[in-house]
């Protein structure tokens, strides 16, 4: 046995249980010793009968006295009882549906019981159980709980992982050694052998702490070794065109914040630089990011290149190509929008272009579309910047698709990615480790505060009175759902059945509309033209409402089923209104009236900077759950945390270190060829 052997090799491992490990990403020993327990139980307490305590977790060690199994006819299940005993006492012992154990177990053998005593202090429920021997497993130790399937059981997966901890010895410890040192950290074999059955809690921590370094070393390492071959690129050196970017700041409706002016002063000098820019461009919602990026696509354009800015949603596509025509009026650059439906050019003459010859051409000074630039896999000629808006929506193939550096001259185009989603700083770290940030976090002047208001069940009629109310102003009113279709079993309101609701009986004598994520494009279209239009006065929808839509008319956000929401996202419903100049307001409604949700919600009343929102999202729900682990192009850790700050810098650090320093070990280079991470640019 060796550390490629197939888990299908193993003692006890049948096709069918092979089949089930596989679906956990057991495919061989390797496998199986780098796949972590996620939390243990602490079964090292040894207590006698006699000391037993009510809800106490323990392991004691008997001897069966009797063992027999019963049928409960009432609740039909079949109960195995048992009556254990040593020194002190006697225990009753009670499990359900597992005849088996009367043959597993006979009087005479003498066991580890390990469990919580109940409350009667006389017996164990459930509890797990081993023969006595020197190394147990299952019992009488700090036992590791793992994430299974159906079919695959707790007590398997540690026999599998005990069975092939003799191949430890073939486990090459690819951290330097100056780095293990430094840190004090445990050598990988011994860590390995202490995340699955630590001597003590001591060694449990220890082993955790060297693999969760080891996990965010290898991430940082992996960005750090990109932007280094990412220097190595050339990109269209852009001039900065100080007379004509003051001109277009001077001709704007509106003054623009610090935060704006700085952070479009670091995309500009980024653009003079032959290798191309890698940036983050980070906003809060409504903090004006558009307008910032119209400042690099303008000193693009007049530097003789073109420009894509891609979106994740047709809305939000055709949203940024008004915009675009808007504020590019005096300079009559061609802008092409090209979607999944539409392919509109602001040139008449252009207008019935296909898609195809509009992007290989080289008509259209910027290109405003969707994922449907990517999938006609047409080069774009003299390409300078790409632009990608909310790009952790995109998977991480398309964005490397519109990156393809120009053939003839084998230059890479700039690229600047916007979110307005706030991201905490241990996540800037990995999440985004590979791309240089700016930061707007100013609003602008004119923007009024979005009042918040938690609104209990027997307050909901008073707010539909408010809606009332400022319906009749002629103001417009969002309502988000979670679901598209009722769910019963997840006892949330559906929009389609809100829709209904709301139509028939609550507010017939308005108009209201509906927005979901399984409508074909040009039904949302329609929609939210209408909306825009003021053909609706409510618009039921669900999150497909959350990035980018700009109603200056809508003043109120509904929200239902608030506490099924992360901050975060709730956070970016609330930026859907508050576009105008009219005050408003944010109503977040709730069934669930627990202590711990009220105090969540709370976060939202009291707080409107969402870069908090998203550090306090963090912390209560991961960053798995907050962002979308497969979407957002997340590492895939499987025992450390984006939340271990210090740790991520202390790797980061490292890895800078070590690739200043010159070539990497073979097996370190093995190890990050292994490693899960996406970067964006690549």
């Amino acid at each position: 046995m060796n550390l490629q052997t197939s888990i299908g090799a193993l003692n006890r491992v049948g096709k069918t249980s092979f089949g089930r490990l596989k679906s956990l990403g057991l495919n061989n020993v390797q496998d199986l010793l780098f796949y972590f327990p996620f939390r243990y139980e602490d079964y090292s307490v040894m207590a006698p009968i006699s000391q037993l305590r009510p809800l106490q977790t323990v392991t004691v060690r008997v001897k069966v006295q009797m063992i027999a199994n019963r049928r409960s006819f009432r609740k039909r299940k079949i109960l195995t009882q048992a009556l254990v005993a040593d020194d002190t006492g006697t225990l009753k012992v009670l499990w359900f549906n597992q005849p088996f154990l009367q043959k597993n177990l006979k009087v005479g053998d003498e066991i580890f019981l390990s469990g919580k005593v109940d409350e009667s202090g006389v017996q164990l429920i459930s509890p797990e159980y081993e023969k006595v021997k020197i190394n147990s497993v299952h019992t009488a130790r700090i036992v590791p709980i793992y994430h299974t399937v159906a079919g695959v059981t707790q007590k398997q997966l540690r026999f599998l992982i005990s069975q092939v901890l003799p191949c430890l010895k073939e486990v090459i410890d690819y951290l330097p050694a100056e780095i293990i040192s430094r840190h004090q950290l445990l050598a990988l074999p011994q860590a390995l052998q202490n995340i699955h059955f630590p001597q003590n809690s001591s060694l449990a921590k220890l082993a955790s702490l060297r693999l969760k370094f080891d996990e965010l070393f290898l991430v940082q390492l992996a960005i750090a070794k990109f932007k280094k071959q990412l220097k190595s690129h050339r990109a269209f050196k852009l001039a900065f065109l100080e007379k004509q970017t003051k001109e277009f700041v001077a001709g704007l409706p509106f003054t623009l914040t610090g935060a704006q002016k700085r952070s479009a002063w670091e995309i500009l000098q980024d653009l003079q630089n032959e290798t191309p820019m890698n940036r983050l461009l980070e906003g809060d919602v409504g903090s004006g990011k558009t307008v910032v990026a119209a400042l690099a696509l303008l000193n693009v354009v007049l530097n003789g290149y073109k420009a894509v800015l891609l979106a994740p949603t047709e809305i939000l596509a055709q949203q940024h190509y008004a915009s675009l025509i808007k504020l590019f009026s005096k300079q009559k650059f061609n802008i092409a929008l090209l979607t999944g439906s539409q392919c509109l050019v602001n040139d008449e003459k252009q207008r019935k272009k296909v898609m195809a010859q509009i992007l290989s051409d080289g008509q259209a000074d910027i290109i405003v579309g969707t994922h449907a630039v990517i999938q006609e896999n047409v080069k774009i000629k003299d390409l300078g910047l790409v632009i990608v808006d909310e790009q952790h929506r995109f998977g991480v193939e398309q964005r490397k698709a519109l990156l393809n550096r120009d053939a003839k001259q084998n230059l890479t185009p700039h690229f600047l990615s916007m979110t307005a989603t706030p991201i905490p700083r241990s996540l800037v770290l990995t999440l985004y480790g590979d791309l240089d940030l700016s930061i707007i976090n100013e609003m602008p002047a004119n923007r009024k505060t979005i009042i918040t208001k938690i609104v209990y069940e027997q307050d909901r009629d008073k707010a539909y009175d408010f809606i009332r109310k400022q319906v009749g102003a002629g103001e417009q009113v969002f309502v988000i759902c979670p679901l598209i279709d009722p769910s019963d079993s997840l006892g949330v309101k559906s929009v389609k059945q809100e829709y209904a609701r709301l139509q028939e009986q609550i507010f017939p004598d308005l108009k209201v509309g509906l927005l979901h994520g399984r409508m074909k494009s040009t039904e949302k279209e329609q929609t939210m033209t209408k909306f825009k239009n003021k053909e609706y006065d409510i618009l039921v929808a669900t999150s497909v409402i959350e990035v980018g839509i700009d109603i200056k008319n809508a003043t109120i956000m509904m929200i239902e089923g608030a506490d099924r929401f992360g901050l975060s996202q709730l956070h970016q419903f609330r930026g859907r209104v508050g576009r105008g100049d009219r005050q408003s307001y944010c109503l977040l409604f709730s069934d669930n009236n627990s202590a711990l949700t009220r105090q969540r919600l709370n976060y939202l009343v009291t707080c409107s900077d969402g870069f908090s929102l998203a550090q306090k999202d963090l912390e209560l729900r991961g960053p798995g759950e907050v962002y979308g682990t497969r979407q957002s192009g997340l590492p895939d850790l499987k025992i450390a945390s984006l939340a271990d700050v210090e740790l991520i810098k202390l790797a980061a650090q490292d890895a800078q270190e070590l690739l200043q320093n010159g070539e990497l070990s073979v097996p370190l280079e093995k190890a990050l060829q292994r490693t899960n991470v996406s970067l964006h640019f690549e």
